[in-house]
């Protein structure tokens, strides 16, 4: 392995070995600040660590997003599949509702694949068959006994939330990998035993138990208090399952 990476998380199941390194050097990026209602900027130059997700095949599958493959070296086949078995109209309807593609790439065989890096961080972790609700273009790769679907909220409400009324659904047993904003570090992840509930301004989210029992609305009744609270629609959640929350999504 070459030395200006480092092995920083890695998890294994399915046939499939997923591994997040990191660039031993930081890169510097520039960022802009508005200063004033007019449109000024005040520009920030910062280093910031690059992340490359590396995938080895042992006989497995893994379904990849759309565009994610630098290279990629072995005995590997690639093909294109869909998410759903759904006509073409839904996958579309579906995928813009999510912001996911309503396609991915399947690699099977033996070999090592290699993604392009990028200053998103990555979450690794493998299921048992629990399914998980996730943010918007959150979803980077899975095993192929995964499954990528859309889950529909009941309630309209939704539509004006954060992640709005539709959402990527990832379940099955195997592994995944999921793209975070923020650094793995700074991910609080709560527990729900069934005796509270959870309150979370959506933009705030990564993914939860899909078991949970989910209302997306007002903070508080009545359009006028809602307006004075200044949060707007939250998730409010019930039962038992975990949360995973992003609490440094919005600094700048």
């Amino acid at each position: 392995m070459a030395d200006y990476r480092e092995l920083v998380d890695e998890v294994e199941g399915d046939g499939v070995r997923m591994a997040k390194y990191r660039f031993v050097d930081k890169r510097t990026m520039t960022r802009g600040v508005p200063t004033d209602a007019a449109g000024g900027m005040h520009y920030i130059a910062e280093l910031t660590d690059i992340f490359q997700l590396c995938i080895e095949l042992k006989g497995g599958a893994v379904l990849l997003e759309p565009g994610a493959l630098q290279y990629m070296h072995g005995r590997i086949e690639s093909a294109v599949q869909r998410h759903e078995n759904k006509g073409f109209l839904g996958r579309a309807l579906a995928s813009a509702g999510t912001g996911e593609s309503g396609f991915a790439t399947r690699f099977s065989g033996r070999g090592t694949i290699w993604c392009e890096p990028g200053r998103k961080n990555f979450v690794l972790a493998a299921s048992d068959g629990d399914s998980m609700l996730l943010d918007d273009k959150a979803f980077y790769a899975c095993s192929s006994g995964m499954n990528l679907t859309t889950h529909t909220h009941a309630g309209i409400s939704g539509v004006l939330s954060g992640n709005g009324l539709v959402q990527p659904k990832l379940s099955g047993a195997g592994v995944f990998a999921i793209e975070a904003p923020v650094p793995v570090e700074e991910i609080d992840i709560v527990e729900l035993d069934g005796s509270s509930e959870l309150t979370v301004d959506g933009d705030f989210m990564l993914m939860y138990s899909a078991d949970l029992q989910v209302t997306i609305g007002p903070l508080v009744k009545g359009l006028r208090n809602a307006l004075r609270s200044g949060e707007g629609f939250v998730y409010k959640l019930n039962g038992r399952g975990v949360a995973y929350i992003m609490p440094t999504a919005k600094v700048v």
